[in-house]
């Protein structure tokens, strides 16, 4: 089997372009097809058919794109942010995932009937990320040391499911901070 080349800067615009409407079309649920993807991307559907040969391959994509976004923004919150303050950014960050997720339910629904997996690779992927900055805030003294990173993504996912209708954005900033506040090291008095 041949290697993939890289895509050229055009191409990778292109895709990129793609990725973002569609997640944007597929959030705003109806029947978005992908013709209309292409045109709102400003690209023939040509291009977008060459990326993607199929609609659950573009969902497939799109989500993956999400993914990626949101794993990849742990490190670079730690370059800018101390520790705790990368976490928590994060915790939001990963909310604002969900809810695009929740929006995009329908459409990835349809990719596992046709028998793809988006999500084979998920919770890996998210607890290294909730693990790098955990590690982060342990080294720092913030954080304590006993904190299983997949008993974070399950307290995270918890609070998106209760808090995911529209306008309680608000409460679900209110249990982040709580989340935090548990997560605190408290070193004991002896």
């Amino acid at each position: 089997m041949p290697a993939t080349r890289p895509l050229r800067a055009d191409a990778r615009r292109n895709r990129d372009r793609l990725l973002a409407v569609a997640v944007a079309a597929f959030a705003r649920g109806g029947d978005v097809t992908m013709d209309a993807i292409a045109r709102e991307a400003g690209v023939g559907p040509g291009t977008l058919y060459r990326h993607f040969p199929t609609r659950e391959a573009l969902v497939e994509a799109a989500y993956r794109s999400e993914l990626e976004k949101l794993c990849t923004a742990a490190p670079e919150l730690l370059a800018t942010l101390p520790p705790d303050a990368a976490l928590r950014a994060w915790m939001d960050l990963f909310l604002d995932y969900l809810l695009t997720k929740r929006h995009m339910a329908d459409a990835l629904r349809a990719v596992v009937a046709s028998g793809g997996n988006p999500f084979a690779r998920s919770h890996a992927l998210l607890t290294e990320a909730i693990g790098t900055l955990l590690d982060a805030g342990v080294a720092a003294g913030t954080v304590r040391p006993d904190v299983d990173p997949a008993d974070i993504l399950a307290g995270l996912s918890g609070i998106g499911l209760a808090t995911a209708r529209s306008g309680r954005r608000d409460q679900a900033g209110r249990l982040l901070d709580l989340l935090m506040d548990g997560l605190w090291h408290r070193p004991q008095l002896r």
